[in-house]
This record gives structure tokens, C-alpha cells and sequence, in this order.
């Protein structure tokens, strides 16, 4: 397939009760001409990629023809899927409470012989019979529409076995003798051996084999379809949270915010540019950026963490997260389905969609493995007949390998855990791209790091000064100078200075004459009558005759802003050596734990930067990682050959970044890790995003996957072992029809069970 030109859609599958049913729509998408289709029965979902010329109605009109509705997206499709789906439940709910208010009768006098009553057995025939036809109808009707497209499925086992047991007790009721006033049975653990000829017992009856096995499988059913939608409770709550509503400043300016009024409108009907207002305790409706108003802003639903963070002109905002305090103006600058809540939303349902390789092994198993069980129930039928001459002993056996082996487990091992997983991580603030994922992070041992914006914020602030006299008057001076410039190092003093010497905003600073700047050297202006200059020590000396290198002090603060990488900004005040200011990307606070915590999961974390080595390496001692596992002055593209260096010494290498310089590396990593806070292109090339932009998550994050693998691979181990070891049991007789269907049942309440303690992953 071309996949330059292919489509993709996601179809809601209704009607599957097993993964032999999400293999046989899997396997009749597949066969359409230009169609990739991957079916996953816990999302009841086919992800669908096809060429445009094959048309989404033909695609719904091939998964109805294997007997299963489909459900195209559209405006209203969640509604219709969740009210499906509460429909589905309430319907198995039901069932399963009718059943088994009938069937606890039948079970109790068949297995209590003081309470059987002359002719008690016709009484339990009444109450076994609406179970039987009723409440196991939909695995009849399962099976049957398997049937006419000749397949099997784990309904195709329950279904013979219940009709099975029901059908030879109505034989023996009227016309195997069983039907008589005296007849009399009692509670058997195993398959009664010998033969009907060597004794005088009438044929036994399987009535509460009939009743209770469809009330245990209807029981596991539920449970299922509650852990589905519990365990992608997560991601519909993530996707509800964006506003209904917004405050539309109509007409007003998209540079400054100013003018317009106000208009209330559907979220949904805002377009990039558009102007709105967001009030304390409202919803941000879209992402966009703040034009005017400062407040908190509590980002929890996106990132996890609970600290509000403060917004001010210029800052960005994104769509669901909820202004705690502060009027805020905000430009939209993404709507609709390129905002970041969209996008996550999309990452998630995408990653559950899909299979890990240990689930596409269990699909392959489970296609195949229906077929084998009737075989070998069908042979147990044979060997116990032929071995001990009794049609009863050979029946009960047979059925109880039909319904013992039922692969509920099996199929529900892997995608259950995926559900939950993935939810889980979109609380913490964890986007998880796919499942394959999962099996890449068991096996990293290296974990390599971008500087800017990764370890450290990505913004220059100002970090110290050193001042010859006053500093708090040579600081005012540089700071009301620099504040006629827009370079980055010029805003990072301003704000720096604003906040030492505590003035309310920048607007306080002294006003600048004759200013003048000089591209990448500096600028000069007079302040207050004082002649001020700022910029590169090589500038003042070469252009000023000003070298701070004279005073030593500010020679020792250069040389050591010079071993830390800092910039260093020489200041002269009327023609005099004045002050060095140093300006600095600062370490996040968090960085060094974050660091300690890939330590403790055994990665070895090495820095890649395109900074140079005195910045690298100070950096690198800050946080714990060692100066030899410092790769510093690498340009772009050289990140990509120093992950392929570090993958031909033998290392499985996750990478960490959120620029564009680190897409082409996130991508060619074994594992990529994107910072949220990051760029699109770094985003799109990840397994994993970390929404918040905090390192720690990246040890989060690896936990989760492996913690999520861990319990995919002991579900699955379960699910195994389990079949692995009752068939034979069954087979050997030492397991009744009504105890393997307890087992069978209980087997997948045990898998879905395990699954769900992954929502208590801290």
C-alpha cells in the first residue's frame, strides 16, 4: 500500500464477544483489496487504513456481513458508542441477574439430595429451560451467525456445551427414565466413572450444568464490559473536559487583544486568530496565547501536577486546562483537532488500538484454538466411550472440555492491560503512542538527554551580578538600558532586574536616550545623564576602551561565567568598568532527581547538546551525570549519528528532547521521548510524550510501560497456564461441566481484575 495516499478510520465494532470474533473482522477487512485493518476486541474498535478508493461505507458494509455492527465516526459518535455500550451492559446485566435467580434453585436440588422433592427434577427443567434459551441466547445466537460463515469462536464452545447438557437432560427426562418420582441425584467433583450397564442408576441429569454455566460466563461478561469502560474512563473523562462555551471579543485586535465585544459562542465555532476572554474559574476553550491579563492557570488535567502555573502576556495556553484566578485576553492559535487535548486524544485511542507482538501471538492462538478444542473434546467423547463403555461418563467429559477450554483469558490478557495502562499514563500526563511501545522500554539501558529545554528551561534568565560600587543602582541602569531592546539576553536581564530590586513591572525602570545596538555585540543609550554601555567584554575594550579584565573582581566573575558556558554581559557606566551580568538557561529544579530516578531503573543517562563543553559539563555535574558521558558541540543532525554510535556499541538507546533538532533523533532512538512543552515535529516523532515538559516523567513514563508489560505478560502467563493446564484435567475427567464453567469464568474475572490495579500506578 501506498501509505503517501492511504486513509485511515477508526470503526466502532459492536456484537464481539471474544477475540476469535475482533481475528475473524480482522481477517475479512484484510482480505479487501488496498485495506490494512487492525481489530481490537477490548476498544470494540478496527483501526482501517485504505486506499481511496475503497469507500468507508464499504468497509461497514463488510464487518456487518460477518454478522457484527459498525459504527462510522462522526459529530455524535461517542454518544451513540457510549449509549451502546450502557445498553450492553444493562442487557447482560439483566440476564445475568434472571438467570441467576433461577438458576440457584436448580443447583441447590440438584447437588442437595434432602431437599429434592418427588418429581423436583421436572421443577428444575422449568427453571433451566428460559436459561438455557434466554439467557445464553447470545451465545446461541453468537454461535450461529459464526456457523453460517464457518467459523468458531469461544461462543461456538459455550453454546454446544450448554445445549448439550440441556438437550441429554431432556432426553433422560422423557425418555431415559429420569423423569420419575424417585429419582434422585447428588453433588459429583469428578466424572462419575463406569458404566451405566453395571449399575442400576437412571442417566444423570446436567440441568445445573445448563442453568449455571451461562450465569458464570454472563457473570465474566459483565465484569468485562464494566473493566472496558472503567478502564477508559480515563480517556473519555481527558476528552469531555474541553469547554462547551467561549467568550468571543468579536472585532477586536488579534496583536493586542483590544477592542471588540463580547459574544457568547460554542467552543467549536472558534477559528485561529479569534479573540476571547477567559474568567477566573472558567474553562481556556481553545489553545492560544495570553494577549492581555495575568493569573494561574491549573494545567493538572493535562500534566498531573497540581501547582497552578502563572500566566502573563505572551505565555501559552492550552484548550480544557481552567483559569483559577485573572481575567485573561487570549488569541486561539489552535482549534478543533490540531489542539493538544485533540492530539492526546488521538495518541491514546491510537495506542489502545493497537496490539503489542504478545497479543498478535495470542491472536494467532486463539484463531486456531476453537477448532482444536472441539477436536479434542470430540476425542475425549470417543476415548472415555470406547474405554469405559458409558455414553454419560463420555458426555459429561466432553462438555466439560468445551467449556473449560473457552479462551476469555487468553483474549483478554493483553488488551485489558493496554486500556488501563494507557489511561492511567494520560492522567499522569503520559501519552503513550502504541503498544509495541511497551516491549521497547523493558529493553533501553541508555537514556540520552538534549540540553536546552530537556534538563534545563530553555529560557535565559539572569543569574548573577557583579557590581563595582552600588549594585542596585548599576543594576537599574543596565536593566532600564536593555529594556529598549527585544534580544532575548536584554528581556532576560529586564525581568531578572525587575524582580531584584522589586518594582511592580518594567515600566518603572528610567527612560533610555540616544539608544543605539549594535547586532551581537551590545547596545549603548543614556540613562538618568549616565552614559551606559552592555555587551560583549570584547566590545567594550575593542569599541569603549573598557576592559572589565582591569578589575578583578569582574575578572573573576567573568572567568567563572566563562567554566559554566553563561553568557557574560561587560557593563561601563560613563566610560568606567561598572559590572559583569551573567545570563544563564537555568537547570529546572527538578532535573537532578529526575536523573537520580533513570539511575535507579538502570538506564546510564548521557548528554548530548550543541553547546560547548565547559556549558555541557557544568551542567552535566549539576544533575549527576558524568563528565564522560558528555556529548557536547553536536550539531543537529549530528544528534542522530551519536545515537547510531551509541546503538552500534551494543546499547538500546532512548532519547529525550523537544526541539526541532531533535526530532530526526527522538525518531531513529529505540525509544523516543518527547518533552510536551516541546515542538510538533519532536512530538510527532516520539513513542512517549511527556505533556508537562518535567524530566521525572521520563522515569514515570518507563515505569509505566514496564509496569503495564509486566502485567500483559503475567496475564498472559496466566491465560496459558490456565488452558494448558485444565483441558487436561477436563479431559482425565477430574473436572464436572459446572466447575470448569466456574473456573472458565473466574479465569477472566481474575485477568481483568489484575489489569485494573494498574489505575493505582503512582
Amino acid at each position: 500500500m501506498d501509505t503517501a495516499t492511504d486513509l485511515s478510520i477508526d470503526l466502532t465494532v459492536t456484537g464481539m464477544t471474544c477475540t476469535s470474533c475482533s481475528a475473524r473482522v480482522e481477517r475479512r477487512l484484510n482480505k479487501m483489496p488496498g485495506v490494512h485493518a487492525s481489530v481490537n476486541y477490548a476498544t470494540a474498535t478496527a483501526h482501517v487504513e485504505h486506499d481511496p478508493t475503497v469507500s468507508v461505507d464499504e468497509l461497514v458494509y463488510a464487518i456487518e456481513a460477518t454478522g457484527y455492527r459498525a459504527i462510522a465516526p462522526t459529530e455524535s459518535h461517542g454518544e451513540v458508542v457510549d449509549e451502546i455500550e450502557r445498553t450492553e451492559e444493562r442487557s447482560i446485566r439483566l440476564r445475568l441477574f434472571v438467570s441467576a435467580v433461577l438458576a440457584v434453585p436448580v443447583l441447590l436440588l440438584s447437588m442437595v439430595p434432602p431437599l429434592q422433592f418427588p418429581y423436583w427434577q421436572w421443577v428444575a427443567f422449568a427453571l433451566a429451560t428460559p436459561v438455557v434459551w434466554w439467557g445464553a441466547w447470545p451465545f446461541h445466537r453468537a454461535a450461529w451467525l459464526n456457523a453460517r460463515h464457518r467459523a468458531a469462536t469461544m461462543d461456538t464452545l459455550i453454546s454446544l456445551g450448554v445445549l448439550a447438557a440441556w438437550l441429554w437432560s431432556t432426553w433422560a427426562l422423557f425418555l431415559g427414565g429420569a423423569g420419575g418420582a424417585d429419582y434422585t441425584m447428588s453433588m459429583e467433583w469428578f466424572v462419575p466413572h463406569g458404566s451405566m450397564d453395571d449399575t442400576a442408576a437412571m442417566p444423570h441429569l446436567y440441568l445445573e450444568v445448563a442453568a449455571t454455566v451461562p450465569v458464570f460466563i454472563l457473570a465474566g461478561r459483565w465484569f468485562e464490559v464494566r473493566a472496558k469502560r472503567n478502564g477508559s474512563a480515563a480517556l473519555r473523562a481527558l476528552l469531555a473536559m474541553g469547554a462547551k462555551d467561549a467568550m468571543l471579543l468579536d472585532g477586536a485586535d488579534s496583536e493586542t487583544g483590544e477592542g471588540g465585544r463580547e459574544v457568547a459562542v460554542t467552543a467549536s465555532a472558534l477559528r485561529v486568530d479569534d479573540v476571547f476572554v477567559v474568567r477566573p474559574g472558567e474553562t481556556i476553550a481553545t489553545d492560544g496565547v495570553v494577549l492581555t491579563g495575568s493569573g494561574a492557570v491549573d494545567e493538572s488535567m493535562l500534566t498531573g501536577e497540581s501547582v497552578p502555573i502563572e500566566v502573563v502576556p505572551g505565555s501559552a495556553v492550552t484548550g480544557a486546562t481552567v483559569n483559577v484566578s485573572g481575567r485573561l485576553v487570549v488569541r486561539a492559535t489552535r482549534v478543533g483537532a490540531d489542539t493538544r487535548l485533540a492530539q492526546m486524544g488521538r495518541l491514546i485511542t491510537a495506542a489502545q488500538n493497537g496490539k503489542a507482538p504478545v497479543q498478535r501471538l495470542a491472536d494467532r492462538i486463539s484463531a486456531v484454538f476453537v477448532p482444536i478444542v472441539i477436536g479434542l473434546s470430540l476425542l475425549t467423547l470417543a476415548g472415555w466411550w470406547i474405554v469405559t463403555g458409558d455414553v454419560q461418563s463420555a458426555f459429561t467429559a466432553a462438555v466439560a472440555v468445551l467449556i473449560i477450554a473457552c479462551p476469555c483469558a487468553l483474549g483478554l490478557a493483553t488488551p485489558t492491560a493496554l486500556l488501563v495502562g494507557t489511561g492511567r499514563g494520560a492522567q499522569l500526563g503520559i501519552v503513550i503512542r502504541g503498544p509495541e511501545v511497551l516491549e521497547d522500554t523493558r529493553r533501553v539501558d541508555t537514556i540520552a538527554l538534549d540540553k536546552t529545554g530537556t534538563i534545563t528551561s530553555g529560557q535565559m534568565q539572569l543569574v548573577d551580578v557583579t557590581a563595582v560600587g552600588d549594585e542596585a543602582s548599576v543594576l537599574s541602569l543596565v536593566a532600564a538600558l536593555e529594556h529598549a531592546s527585544e534580544h532575548p539576553v536584554a528581556r532576560a536581564i529586564v525581568e531578572g532586574a525587575v524582580a531584584r530590586l522589586t518594582l511592580a513591572s518594567s515600566a518603572e525602570l528610567a527612560s533610555v536616550e540616544n539608544f543605539t545596538s549594535t547586532a551581537g555585540l551590545g547596545v549603548t543609550g543614556v540613562v538618568d545623564g549616565h552614559a551606559v554601555a552592555a555587551g560583549r567584554p570584547e566590545w567594550l575594550a575593542d569599541e569603549w576602551g573598557v576592559n572589565v579584565a582591569d578589575v578583578s573582581a569582574l575578572a573573576a566573575a567573568t572567568a567563572t561565567a566563562a567554566n559554566q558556558g553563561a553568557t557574560i554581559v561587560a557593563v561601563s557606566i560613563d566610560g568606567i568598568a561598572a559590572a559583569v551580568v551573567t545570563v544563564s538557561d537555568t537547570i529546572k529544579p527538578t532535573s537532578a532527581e529526575a536523573i537520580a530516578d533513570l539511575r535507579a531503573l538502570g538506564l546510564r543517562p548521557v548528554l548530548i547538546t550543541g553547546d560547548n563543553r565547559a556549558a555541557a559539563e557544568s551542567v552535566a555535574a549539576r544533575v549527576g551525570i558524568a563528565a564522560s558521558d558528555v556529548i557536547a558541540g553536536v550539531l543537529p543532525e549530528g544528534k542522530v549519528v551519536e545515537v547510531q554510535c551509541l546503538q552500534s556499541e551494543g546499547a538500546v538507546v532512548a532519547m529525550v528532547g523537544d526541539g526541532v533538532n531533535d526530532a530526526a533523533a527522538l525518531a531513529i532512538a529505540d525509544l523516543g521521548l518527547a518533552m510536551g512543552t516541546g515542538t510538533d515535529a519532536a512530538i510527532e516523532a516520539s513513542d512517549l510524550t511527556l505533556v508537562s515538559g518535567d524530566l521525572r516523567s521520563a522515569a514515570t513514563a518507563i515505569r509505566l510501560s514496564r509496569r503495564t508489560l509486566r502485567t500483559i505478560r503475567g496475564n498472559l502467563w496466566w491465560a496459558f497456564g490456565y488452558n494448558v493446564a485444565m483441558i487436561p484435567l477436563a479431559m482425565a475427567g477430574l473436572l464436572t461441566p459446572l466447575l470448569a464453567g466456574a473456573a472458565m469464568a473466574l479465569s477472566s474475572v481474575f485477568v481483568v481484575s489484575n489489569s485494573l490495579r494498574l489505575r493505582s500506578f503512582r
